[in-house]
């Protein structure tokens, strides 16, 4: 029993000497540059307003679809031989790959919304071929493509109004 709580007391005394050991901090904020026409906080004054978090970070305006790395490429090919032999599940895990490696492609998300429908997660789907239709920039084929597809993925889950708007959507462009 004696060695069981030193050894216990030895676990702990490890741990805690990892936990808070010496060495750089892993999180450095990023310093802001002082100006010196509204740096009134120097001066001890109020601190200058500001722009809201949602003001600075504001999603930019894609014109074209990314192209795709050749790892991605790679596994797509996979990923489309895997659906060919119905190993959905298998072509999800290279889909989802691909997604980390290049994830502002449309493309990607389009395989990954048609690899959800067939596996009949169509919930998934929609939601992938909504994020892929967010990236598709100015490309009209890949926003026809993406309105399409929503459309059958709709179809598929009896929403036949929504299908019918999203494929109004895809004749329109």
């Amino acid at each position: 029993m004696g060695t069981r709580i030193g050894g216990l007391i030895l676990g702990g005394i490890l741990l805690a000497g990892c936990a808070g050991g010496p060495g750089p901090d892993i999180y450095v904020p990023a310093q802001r540059p002082v100006d010196s026409d509204t740096s009134s906080e120097a001066q001890g004054d109020e601190p200058a307003s500001r722009p809201s978090v949602e003001a600075r970070s504001a999603p930019s305006h894609q014109s074209e679809a990314p192209s795709l790395s050749p790892a991605a490429v790679s596994l797509i090919r996979d990923a489309d031989r895997l659906m060919r032999n119905d190993q959905v599940g298998a072509a999800i895990g290279r889909l989802e790959r691909a997604q980390r490696i290049s994830p502002r492609s449309a493309e990607v998300y389009y395989r990954l919304a048609h690899a959800y429908r067939a596996n009949d997660q169509l919930g998934r789907a929609e939601q992938f071929a909504l994020r892929g239709l967010s990236l598709t920039g100015d490309s009209v084929p890949l926003q026809r493509t993406g309105w399409s597809l929503l459309a059958d993925i709709r179809r598929s889950a009896g929403d036949m109004a929504g299908a019918e708007k999203a494929q109004q959507r895809a004749r329109a462009l």
